[in-house]
């Protein structure tokens, strides 16, 4: 497994990341799937304090014990929730970064976070604080590096240049290439991107037929044109996993693409799609845009 540099940081991660989202709520399972990660070269994992509300990072902390140097870890804050009640609400004041830090700590059996990421973030936030926050932690050592998940470009351009930000998490794949247009700005400010959506809940994967049938279109593509794209792509590309992988990590921008797994035949799959990147013949970025794009008519 091939490593990339997160933005100007000291940190090397995999190109394909663990989604933690996905994890089985099964400790077993969850473990089965995080130690064939980790046997194949995946060092980076990805979740939040919000997925299943904290249980998402307690079962991660559990599974890894001694292996915990071998991971590079990612999690998120800024979604706050009462126990007891339903839903939750954006949160991103210092008080709450510096709390939910420490029971963040606590669930992953860690003294350290290796990314800790804003979840979100509006034009109207505390940006100052935030950033002096998380300036902070990473000066007590609490966290390495920090980042945000946001696909917001006002939120980005007031972001990054007043930071030390290192990763940018956004929703990027050959069917959704709206970050396409920030990418060398975030690179320029020293910060790489971490993808999600990568293989856009499956229809670039070998079982995009059967995904098909589940969706009502996806991002601004109708059915009808999802079908048309998708048939057209399988007609040059024998692998459209592979090709979904492909697609992101041609950007040098981009450090590493989460997958999620809740699986190992999941897991399995994206494995031998990565194996095979190398094996499609005059991937371009080019070419890749003119093969995604020639069969829908307005695009």
């Amino acid at each position: 497994m091939k490593k990339r540099q997160l933005g100007s940081s000291n940190l090397f991660i995999s190109e394909i990341s663990l989604g933690g989202m996905s994890l089985s709520t099964d400790k077993h399972t969850a473990a089965s799937i995080i130690d064939m990660a980790l046997d194949a070269g995946i060092n980076y994992i990805d979740t939040a304090d919000l997925y299943d509300l904290g249980a998402n990072e307690e079962i991660i902390g559990t599974v890894l014990g001694k292996r915990r140097q071998d991971l590079i870890i990612a999690t998120k804050v800024g979604n706050r929730w009462t126990e007891g009640v339903d839903g939750w609400q954006w949160d991103a004041s210092p008080t709450y970064i510096k709390e939910a830090v420490h029971k963040s700590l606590k669930r992953l059996g860690t003294d350290y976070i290796d990314v800790y990421q804003l979840h979100g973030g509006t034009i109207e936030d505390d940006w100052d604080g935030i950033i002096d926050t998380f300036d902070n932690l990473k000066k007590d050592g609490v966290i390495r590096e920090y980042g945000i998940s946001s696909i917001r470009p006002n939120v980005l351009k007031r972001f990054l240049p007043a930071s030390s930000a290192k990763s940018v998490m956004m929703q990027y794949s050959a069917l959704d290439r709206r970050p396409e247009e920030w990418l060398d700005f975030i690179a320029s400010e020293g910060a790489s991107v971490v993808t999600r959506g990568t293989i856009a809940k499956g229809l670039l994967t070998n079982n995009w037929k059967e995904r098909l049938q589940r969706v009502n279109g996806y991002q601004t593509y109708t059915v009808d044109e999802l079908t048309t794209t998708l048939t057209g792509l399988a007609k040059h590309y024998e692998d459209l996993h592979a090709l979904g992988l492909a697609f992101n990590l041609k950007e040098p921008t981009i450090a590493s693409t989460v997958i999620g797994a809740s699986s190992q035949e999941q897991l399995a799959q994206t494995l031998t799609a990565y194996e095979k990147i190398n094996a499609i013949t005059n991937f371009d970025k080019a070419n890749a845009l003119t093969k995604a794009d020639q069969y829908v008519d307005h695009r």
